[in-house]
């Protein structure tokens, strides 16, 4: 019998696994016949023609999308307040200036404060940044030493040696392979990133703390649940980022991964400030069509975790055709700025082949706008990325961020940023 090396063998067991998960269809000639919503068409069944009719779609969509999924967020009438920056111009061994700037959220009495990490190349000239949030603390991104350890709530993860919610010292850089710094830096870049338990923990927990408990709003079944906490924060971060003279603010791409890829897409969705959006392994609730029933559904998301979307979103448990809307015309929503979506061959349950068939259809919003929205119509081949106004490619490998998705995001960044 021929031998294999102990990493090929437990990637053999993870896929194995993934694939007995009950209750999942991973078998294509599973998928059920569908029709998606038009995001050309009215709901009056009135058609899209021009620029301006698209514009009366746009909202009528992104209603939908508050309403039955995501939740809307309650009126903010409150200030922000930049309380210091910590600044070291020669961090990562002289390649970058890093910040670290605190930032309070006041409500009335209420207060919430976070720390944008910033990492700016010696450029002597405002630089386009990626920004988005990590899940381990700012002290997870890169191996410096004189970062201090998070001490907010933390998921528990026992490779990264979190327990009981707390970091410890030995999880400092542990997430560093996932943000690539010194590439983007290299490439003219700069990267912006805050922990998203700063903004909202993520457990149910009744929304109570974070920003849901900082707006103290009275709850409905459209209420906001995280995913649209977690995007609100991303905005405030932006707040910021359009003050702060070493930044192009007009050229701030808003990335995530997994759930936070989900965010990043409903960010773009709500605030157009972000001129590029990168969406990496979404799955359901992202960049995923819902209704083709693969992989990962709305029923089991909203199962294990309840807090993500607004309650009416259960409403389509195990009924998705139901849904008045679909993850594609997410995706259209941020046109006619140059979005991303990026897949993984064996991330069955974000259903890459659902995330590429959701670009394809959003398309048609991007062409109306003027753009050349999408090079093919047959999904490609593993690590051949595709792109036009909308990028996608599907690369080797499990659920994970990793170098080549960094090489193909700041390459489509190229292509819109430095024209």
């Amino acid at each position: 019998m021929k031998k294999i090396s102990l990493s090929a063998f437990l990637l053999i067991l993870t896929i194995t696994l993934v694939a007995q998960r009950p209750g999942r269809n991973y078998d294509e000639s599973k998928v059920p016949a569908y029709a998606l919503p038009d995001p050309l068409i009215f709901s009056n069944g009135a058609v899209v023609r021009t620029k301006k009719d698209w514009e009366k779609r746009r909202v009528e969509i992104l209603d939908f999308f508050r309403k039955e999924v995501y939740g809307t967020n309650p009126s903010w009438q409150g200030k922000m307040e930049v309380l210091g920056t910590i600044r070291k111009d020669n961090a990562l061994d002289g390649l970058a200036t890093r910040k670290q700037v605190q930032i309070s959220l006041e409500n009335g009495n209420k207060k919430l404060e976070f720390e944008l990490l910033i990492y700016l190349p010696h450029s002597g000239k405002p630089v386009p940044v990626f920004m988005g949030y990590n899940f381990y603390g700012n002290h997870t991104v890169a191996e410096e030493k004189d970062m201090p350890v998070s001490k907010a709530w933390m998921r528990n993860n026992k490779e990264y040696g979190i327990t009981e919610n707390k970091a410890t010292e030995a999880t400092r850089g542990v997430q560093a392979s996932r943000w690539q710094v010194k590439e983007i830096l290299s490439r003219g870049y700069g990267l912006v990133t805050l922990y998203y338990g700063d903004i909202d923990p993520d457990f149910d927990d009744g929304f109570k703390n974070g920003v849901q408990g900082l707006l103290d709003a009275e709850r409905d079944s459209a209420s906001w649940g995280s995913i649209g906490a977690w995007a609100w924060g991303l905005s405030r971060a932006m707040d910021y980022m359009v003050t702060d003279k070493e930044i192009d603010g007009k050229k701030v791409a808003v990335i995530g991964h997994s759930r936070l890829g989900k965010t990043a897409l409903w960010a773009g969705a709500n605030d157009k400030r972000f001129a590029m959006v990168v969406s990496i392994e979404s799955g359901c609730g992202g960049a995923k069509l819902s209704r083709r029933i693969y992989g990962e559904t709305v029923a089991m998301i909203n199962a294990n975790f309840p807090h993500w979307f607004c309650d009416n979103f259960n409403k389509y448990n195990n009924k998705e055709g139901n849904l008045p809307v679909d993850q594609h015309e997410l995706i259209a929503l941020i046109a006619p700025r140059p979005v991303y979506v990026s897949s993984a061959d064996k991330d069955f349950d974000c259903d890459p082949k659902g995330e590429f068939l959701a670009c394809v259809a959003a398309s048609p919003a991007y062409e109306l706008l003027g753009k050349n929205a999408f090079a093919v119509k047959e999904m490609p081949p593993v690590n051949h990325p595709v792109a036009g106004s909308i990028g996608y490619h599907i690369r080797t490998g499990p659920h994970n961020v990793l170098l080549y998705d960094w090489q193909c995001f700041l390459n489509f960044a190229d292509s819109h940023f430095k024209k």
